[in-house]
């Protein structure tokens, strides 16, 4: 597997740099996200999806008799890093970008570098409403938008019973603007907030900020962030006595998320994600190309990779303004985690979250 990620890698860095692009070089796409750093997990959960969306179209022939080619970046998580990966993207002639894995990254690299270059980008993972909120018609995203999610999330806590909250953030686009949403709607259907305060994220000590939680006598900890983070603040906040069970969003829904707290203190911890099907065609074929489960966003990856495709070979021109027209056309396409519409912001309408809870080890859900 390392061999495997080294050569991807690799092929990347090779064809990031600036080389110019010709009708003979065929199709290609991009994927964005961090492969190094401390969200490689989901980077590569992320990497792998449009690796075997496009290893599929080239075993039935390519596109219009092309084969498509899969240009890898790694943005490390890092805003500045992304900026630099999104231009690279652009100058080897991709007609999309599958990516990236941060809201704080997918902003503004849609609006400073692919929108200019009328470059399509369809995130599988960045959900801040933001991002689909300024116009652009190049931006779309196959999972759900977080004013949707932390909503999800508070009226869960409020009919489980958690009555009062303190609520963490890890200070960065999705982390709080996650919160300040939990925090509204909880407030707003009658929960109480005793505490709003923010980590910084990559810290390994968070028994401070914990002592001062504890002695709120909370319900319920709500933590927007990602899972190495909100691993440790379940770990240590066991350790002293803190019992009240943690909850977040869509990033903490990883397996390192479990193994980073421990199995014991991560038990009953309780996560927002869309269902979907752990056992499916797409999980099994998945595991068998690269030997692990898929991850969060693994089939979000594969499906936003399968919507490019499908409006390249649609697209009455190999062209990047045909491909963004021919994108935001979407209606009804049947991917792996769900019926894809866009509706005119690049966002899918009704799209659905779940509850998920921490039960003997893994993600059990609890309510779809």
């Amino acid at each position: 597997m390392r061999r495997f990620v080294t050569a991807l890698i690799a092929t990347a860095a090779l064809t990031s740099l600036g080389m110019p692009a010709s009708a003979a070089d065929g199709v290609k796409i991009g994927v964005a996200a961090p492969l190094t750093g401390a969200l490689a997990k989901m980077g590569a959960d992320i990497r792998n999806g449009a690796d075997l969306a496009v290893q599929e179209i080239n075993a039935r022939g390519g596109i219009k008799g092309q084969k498509v080619s899969l240009i890898i970046g790694d943005d490390k998580g890092d805003p500045r890093e992304g900026i630099t990966v999104a231009n690279k993207l652009v100058q080897t002639g991709v007609l999309g970008v599958v990516g990236h894995l941060n809201s704080g990254i997918s902003i503004p690299a849609s609006k400073e570098v692919y929108s200019p270059a009328k470059v399509t980008m369809i995130t599988p993972a960045s959900t801040n409403p933001e991002l689909t909120e300024r116009g652009l018609k190049n931006v779309f995203r196959t999972i759900g938008r977080d004013d949707q999610q932390g909503k999800d999330a508070a009226d869960y806590a409020l009919k489980a019973g958690y009555k009062i909250a303190v609520v963490l953030h890890n200070k960065n686009a999705y982390g709080q603007g996650l919160a300040d949403v939990f925090k509204k709607n909880y407030e707003n259907g009658g929960g109480k907030v005793l505490m709003f305060d923010g980590i910084q994220t990559g810290d390994k000590d968070f028994t401070p900020v914990l002592t001062r939680v504890k002695a709120q006598k909370p319900d319920l900890v709500f933590f927007g962030g990602e899972y190495q983070d909100g691993g440790l603040l379940v770990a240590q906040a066991r350790k002293i006595g803190l019992k009240a069970p943690l909850m977040g969003g869509d990033g903490l829904f990883d397996s390192l998320f479990i193994k980073l707290a421990g199995k014991k203190a991560a038990e009953g911890s309780i996560v927002t994600f869309p269902p979907f099907d752990k056992a499916g065609a797409f999980a099994k074929t998945y595991k068998g190309k690269y030997g692990a489960e898929p991850g969060a966003y693994s089939g979000y990856s594969y499906d936003a990779a399968k919507v490019l495709l499908d409006a390249i070979a649609k697209a009455p021109k190999a062209d990047r303004v045909s491909v963004m027209a021919q994108v935001g056309k979407t209606r009804s396409f049947k991917g792996v985690t769900g019926t894809i519409t866009f509706n005119g912001k690049g966002d899918q309408p009704g799209f659905k979250f779940g509850v998920w809870r921490v039960q003997g080890g893994d993600f059990q859900l609890v309510t779809k």
